[in-house]
């Protein structure tokens, strides 16, 4: 059930910082390049994502070996 909520806040979260940032990419690309910079956006956003959920797995994993 924790594990639940703290996805259900995330996604909140998430949301709450997607308007601002992509508020900021606008102002830095302009807003002549809207599409390019928000696919630019996505990409590292999605990097960054990876990059995090691979190092918590390698956490839960070091984790559940030091339990067993």
């Amino acid at each position: 059930m924790i594990s639940l909520a703290s996805a259900a806040f995330g996604v909140v979260a998430a949301l709450a910082w997607n308007s601002a940032i992509t508020a900021l990419v606008r102002q830095i690309f302009g807003s002549g390049a809207q599409v390019i910079s928000l696919f630019i956006y996505a990409i590292i956003i999605t990097i960054i994502a990876v990059i995090v959920m691979v190092n918590l797995g390698k956490v839960a994993e070091r984790t559940a070996e030091t339990k067993a």
